[in-house]
């Protein structure tokens, strides 16, 4: 039985922003990452929220992010009273 791999939840506004902060259009970005522009287009627009390793990885060397600057920030539990 093979393992899932992991993923990176990443937050779509964040990559948004630093892509437009670098005036990249979003085919641009796409091309460098080595991704398409429909998966961009998902992961800024939230549709799409966790990527694998690799593409992360590429992305943010795309982006000149550090590897949590893209991650979406972290939710903590409540419990309910």
């Amino acid at each position: 039985m093979r393992q899932p791999q992991p993923t990176f939840e990443v937050d779509g506004a964040v990559i948004r922003h630093r892509r437009m902060q670098m005036g990249l259009e979003m085919s641009e970005l796409a091309e460098r990452a080595d991704i398409s522009r429909r998966y961009l287009s998902h992961l800024e627009n939230g549709t799409r929220t966790h990527m694998r390793p690799r593409r992360y990885t590429a992305l943010c060397k795309a982006l000149n992010a550090d590897t949590e600057a893209l991650l979406a920030p972290q939710r903590t539990h409540t419990p309910k009273e």
